[in-house]
């Protein structure tokens, strides 16, 4: 395996990792912020402390390095059509997570009346969930079928069906006005180790087949 498509893949480990020291160090900075009952999308938002900053911490990089993944995984899976639509679902992800970052959330995240840039900041959060569950969904039959890996299948099964869970927990989180950001981290924090399972699986079958 090549130099760059090594780099390219590693950065799916280190996306799990950025984005916990990202949110954590951001929220230093926003007395009294919750991670249990917020959501992550109020650290950027219109009138918070870390608006002028959080985008530039957490969205932009992780976007670039979504995108970057993708394209690691588009070469180290190019004769796979279904692997390429992963590959293409996690960079849409990626381009989404720029949006939600320029798109900056009202204060509170959740008005009676959102504004233009509170509808696209929502917009862009339903098409990071539907592309990144999507691109997971894809590989529990791609695990068997590429990696002849029954265990990646069924962990990609696994993290599917508790990003669709949690997803229904945000809901009525939502509703309730409570947990939200435990569930919606939960959510999250799913689906990027499933990235970094991926990262790891791909660069240790790379390294097998030279």
């Amino acid at each position: 395996m090549k130099l760059t498509d090594r780099f390219l893949l590693a950065l799916g480990l280190v996306i799990p990792l950025w984005l916990w020291l990202g949110v954590t160090l951001t929220a230093l900075a926003y007395p009294g912020y919750s991670h249990l009952d917020q959501a992550m999308s109020q650290l950027g938002a219109q009138g918070a402390p870390t608006q002028a900053f959080s985008a530039w911490v957490n969205n932009l990089p992780l976007g670039v390095f979504f995108v970057l993944f993708a394209v690691g995984v588009g070469r180290r899976f190019r004769a796979s059509r279904l692997a390429l639509l992963s590959a293409g679902l996690i960079g849409v992800h990626g381009l989404a997570s720029f949006a939600t970052g320029y798109f900056a959330c009202d204060q509170g995240c959740a008005p009676v009346t959102p504004s233009f840039s509170q509808q696209m900041h929502n917009l862009a959060g339903l098409l990071m969930f539907l592309s990144l569950t999507l691109a997971g969904a894809l590989w529990i039959w791609l695990g068997k079928r590429l990696l002849a890996s029954s265990r990646f299948a069924l962990f990609s099964a696994a993290c599917t069906l508790l990003a669709l869970v949690s997803v229904v927990l945000m809901g009525k989180a939502f509703e309730d006005g409570a947990w939200f950001g435990l569930y919606q981290r939960i959510n999250y924090g799913v689906s990027v180790l499933w990235v970094a399972g991926l990262a790891l699986i791909a660069l240790r079958s790379g390294e097998r087949a030279d």
